[in-house]
């Protein structure tokens, strides 16, 4: 197993040099029509970022433990190589994916991906809004390991995409040349996944490559201007608040529950379900159970 880069902790000093520039291209070239910056809001999402720092160390401990039994169990073995590494970053994308969308439409998982999605401004300080309970991604990638793939490998692949994802968290990059922005994911496509309009919630979810979302019917193009943040948006500025709400609202939502359909609905449902109203139970019988209109 070659020695592999942190790419992450290499690449901090063109996070804060990129988002000064873009800080300071909205001073001397404002938008009227682009969130742009705001203070309390960018010191918040720096804050999420140095904070994931320190709980991401605390929270490898168990995944690293799982994902090194799991590899030493497999008799499979996919060496690293400077050939085989970018067929492992293909495969870490599509499991991203998978991932990515799970964290949508499942509540549970929605609680630690909201985090990313609180800010009502989108620019680079908004790709370091990380949450501080991000022990919910490692099922996804199970299957890589137990193809062979060493969990040093993933890991990278992982940092890779994570540093790749910065730069589309930006409104100063309009639409990219059309195969540019048929193949990868782009600054256009990740403005739509930020988006709280109806017709743009739930989409494009990819991480390097959005021909995911294509081949699995979750891609929508920007088309108008998006508004960004949550559908129900939250108004504080604490970092601890912030990375808590929902776990918050899940308990609460839990508590009232009457029964445990009703308490595993809350769980693996999406974000804005809720149980059926008593009286539709009674109209249409106790094994109701669906998504309330949008």
């Amino acid at each position: 197993m070659p020695d592999l880069p942190d790419v992450v902790l290499w690449s901090i000093p063109a996070f804060v040099l990129l988002t000064l520039v873009e800080l300071v291209s909205y001073r001397l070239h404002p938008d009227e029509d682009a969130a742009g910056y705001e203070a309390k809001d960018a010191a918040t999402s720096i804050t999420m970022g140095l904070g994931s720092l320190g709980t991401d160390l605390l929270w490898k401990i168990p995944v690293v433990a799982l994902y090194t039994a799991l590899y030493a169990a497999t008799p499979l073995r996919i060496e690293t190589t400077w050939w085989t590494l970018p067929l492992i970053l293909l495969g870490q994308d599509f499991f991203y994916y998978f991932s990515h969308r799970g964290h949508h439409v499942v509540r549970l998982l929605w609680a630690c991906h909201v985090v990313h999605h609180s800010s009502r401004r989108f620019n680079l300080s908004t790709a370091l809004r990380q949450p501080w309970t991000s022990l919910t991604s490692w099922p996804f990638y199970l299957p890589l390991i137990a193809c062979g793939v060493h969990p040093a490998a993933l890991a990278f692949c992982s940092s890779v995409s994570l540093v790749y994802q910065f730069w589309i968290h930006t409104e100063r990059i309009g639409r990219l040349p059309r195969p540019v922005e048929f193949l990868l994911n782009t600054p256009s496509h990740h403005r739509v996944h930020h988006a709280s309009q109806g017709g743009y919630l739930d989409r494009n979810f990819g991480g390097i490559l959005i021909v995911w979302d294509r081949l699995f019917g979750s891609f929508a193009p920007e088309r108008e201007r998006c508004v960004y943040g949550l559908t129900k948006n939250i108004t504080t500025h604490n970092p601890l608040r912030v990375a808590t709400h929902e776990y918050a609202a899940l308990a609460r939502d839990l508590r009232a529950a009457r029964g445990w359909r009703a308490r595993a609905g809350h769980l693996l449902r999406g974000p804005g379900w809720q149980p059926p109203h008593p009286a539709a139970d009674r109209l249409e019988g106790p094994d109701r159970l669906e998504e309330p209109a949008a």
